[in-house]
This record gives structure tokens, C-alpha cells and sequence, in this order.
């Protein structure tokens, strides 16, 4: 295990066969990770699938709120059967309490009043069925494995791309690794924050289009593995689009694209995010309130770009000035030029010279 922590050097060469083993030695760690965190995962199980159902469990009560679909109309079955139990237990209260009531009579009453007090405190006050459904007999137990398994990719994520960034960077040059570390430092921050933006705004926006889109035309019910996917696909997604100020610095910095042609040809980056916006499932309040943080990440970027340059002209321009003052030191110093130096073997015998200087009883 040693091997997948300790550091290599750029100017270290090693075989292929200690490749390979740095290799293994990695894997075997991003495995461990994950294995435990997919254990940790699954022990909390039931508090990520309270997380994931969220979204959908608020819009469905909202539907019941309304009376829309199954749940909505068992909800008003159930608020009519509580009034109705409430009048019968008031009617038969105030029959007992009349004093022509005879006894046998009451006694029923009162009766009938405990017995309605026991089937209203039977009858749940919220209905059930706000969770997304299943339909096959082990498709609880997948499904829950595919959850944890999702969760755990996302909690072992650093160690995970630390063995990867440790693996990968002892191949670049000390100004290319220069380049490409903060790059690859953002990239998890980037995505959390893209995951994040994800479950908060588009995954509940995503939901309440979906569930409301001609509702009153069907028995809205969610499945859970579907359900899933798409809670999934929209997190993932969000992620990587948030990866743009990685993409657009590398850009800028490998010299593919420069910080002002980004700047002057902005209108177009406003219309490539409304297209990614409305390629993602909403509504146009969600397409709104997904455009704005994508375009605010592209000028983000091309500040972010335009900072990175400036550094790094200013570097230049400094390993320049050291590099003429090296050059000025050296000469005052009494290093010898080009003209004196021809000067100095003019006298020097050339190869006809010592040819003809041979001596011929050699």
C-alpha cells in the first residue's frame, strides 16, 4: 500500500512492470474506499432514500393537497370519513346526554361512541403512497443497492481521484503539472457544487413539470427504479456542466482559445446555455433559473482566465529580465565574445597547415 501514497518524481524512471504494480496498488485503494463507504452507505440506507424521495414526496402531497390522482382522492375519502365519524360521534353524544335516553340505550350510545373513536384513530391522517412504487418481488432490495451504490461513488469521489491525480501527474513537466493541478483541484469542488445546484433547483422543478404535465389524464404513479434514473442522470448532469470553468482555463491555458475572443464572442455562450437549459426537463421559471448559473460560470471563467493570464505574462516577463541580467552579469564579468574569440585562434594552424607540415621521413 505504500506505493499508492509515496510520491514520484517526474525525473524518476520506472518499468513497466512497477507501472503496473503502482497501478494494482491504487486500484486495490479505490476499491477499499469504496467498499466502505458503499457499507457506511448502505447502514444509512433508509436516510438516503428519505434524501432522494424528497423531491417527489413534496410534489405528490402537494397533489393531495389538491385532490389530483389516486392518493389525492383517497385523501378526500379519508377527510369526508373523519367529518362523518366526527357527526355521529357528536349526535350520539348529545343522544346520550338526554334524560329521556333510557339506559340500554345509552350504554349503546356510548358504545358506539368508543367504537368510533377507535376506527378514526385507525384511519392515517396522511395517506400513504407519496413513495415511489414497486413492482417486482427483489426490486426493493435492487433498487436500494443502486442507491447506496450512487451515494457511495460520490462519498469515496476523493479518494478515488486522488490515487488517480497521484498516478497521472508524475508524467507532466514540472510547467505542466504547474498548469493542471489547480485544474484538477476544482474539478471535485466544482461537482459537489453542480450535484448540489442539481438536487435543489432542477430535480424539484423537473418533478413538479413531470407530475403536473396532464396529470388529470392518468393515475400518476412513480416508480422507484425509473424514478431513480432520472434523479441520478440530472445530478450527474448538473455536475458536469458545472465543469466549465475547468474546461474553459484549460482551454485558455493550453493557448487553444484566448480570455478576449471568450469575451467578445459572449453572445453565443448566452445561447449555447439557454440550449442547454431547455435541453433539461423544467418548466420556463426552471429554464430561467438554470441559465443564469450557467452563464454566470462562463464569466466566471473568462475573469478567472483573464487573472490566470495576467500571472503569467507578469511571470514571463520577470523570467525574461532574469534572464538578461544573468546574460549582462556574465558579460561584464569577462567572458569572452565572439570576435575576440576569432581573434584569439586566427594564429591556430588548420588541417592543410598540419598536412603540409607533415614530415615526410615519418
Amino acid at each position: 500500500m505504500a506505493s499508492a501514497i509515496r510520491t514520484i518524481r517526474h525525473d524518476d524512471r520506472l518499468s513497466l512492470v512497477d507501472h503496473l504494480d503502482e497501478l494494482r496498488t491504487r486500484l486495490i485503494v479505490c476499491l477499499a474506499a469504496l467498499t466502505v463507504a458503499f457499507a457506511v452507505c448502505f447502514w444509512q440506507n433508509h436516510a438516503l432514500l428519505h434524501l432522494i424521495n424528497k423531491p417527489l414526496v413534496e410534489q405528490t402531497q402537494k397533489q393531495v393537497k389538491k385532490g389530483n390522482g389516486v392518493n389525492g382522492q383517497t385523501a378526500l375519502a379519508q377527510q369526508a370519513e373523519l367529518k362523518l365519524a366526527a357527526a355521529n360521534e357528536k349526535l350520539d353524544a348529545e343522544l346520550a346526554a338526554d334524560p329521556h335516553t333510557d339506559a340500554t340505550t345509552r350504554a349503546a350510545l356510548l358504545a358506539n361512541i368508543a367504537a368510533t373513536r377507535e376506527a378514526v384513530a385507525a384511519i392515517p391522517l396522511v395517506p400513504q403512497g407519496d413513495k415511489p412504487v414497486t413492482l417486482g418481488v427483489g426490486e426493493p432490495f435492487t433498487t436500494t443497492l443502486t442507491v447506496t451504490l450512487i451515494f457511495a461513488l460520490i462519498v469515496s469521489l476523493p479518494v478515488i481521484l486522488f490515487e488517480l491525480y497521484g498516478f497521472v501527474l508524475p508524467a507532466f513537466s514540472p510547467k505542466e503539472k504547474r498548469i493542471a493541478m489547480p485544474l484538477m483541484l476544482a474539478i471535485p469542488f466544482l461537482f459537489i457544487i453542480g450535484a448540489a445546484f442539481g438536487y435543489f433547483v432542477v430535480l424539484p422543478a423537473a418533478v413538479r413539470f413531470f407530475q403536473n404535465f396532464n396529470s388529470s389524464e392518468f393515475n400518476v404513479l412513480v416508480q422507484a427504479a425509473p424514478y431513480y434514473k432520472f434523479a441520478a442522470t440530472i445530478i450527474l448532469v448538473m455536475g458536469l456542466v458545472f465543469q466549465v470553468p475547468v474546461a474553459i482555463l484549460g482551454a485558455t491555458r493550453a493557448g487553444i482559445v484566448s480570455p478576449k475572443t471568450l469575451a467578445k464572442h459572449r453572445r453565443y455562450a448566452i445561447v449555447l446555455c439557454a440550449a442547454v437549459a431547455a435541453f433539461l426537463p423544467g418548466d420556463a421559471i426552471t429554464l430561467i433559473l438554470e441559465t443564469v448559473p450557467l452563464y454566470l460560470l462562463f464569466e466566471l471563467s473568462v475573469f478567472l482566465a483573464r487573472v490566470v493570464e495576467r500571472r503569467e505574462n507578469k511571470r514571463a516577463a520577470r523570467e525574461a529580465a532574469a534572464a538578461a541580467a544573468t546574460a549582462a552579469q556574465a558579460q561584464s564579468a569577462g567572458v569572452p565574445s565572439g570576435p575576440t574569440f576569432t581573434a584569439a585562434t586566427a594564429s591556430d594552424p588548420n588541417v592543410q597547415q598540419i598536412i603540409d607540415h607533415i614530415d615526410p621521413n615519418l
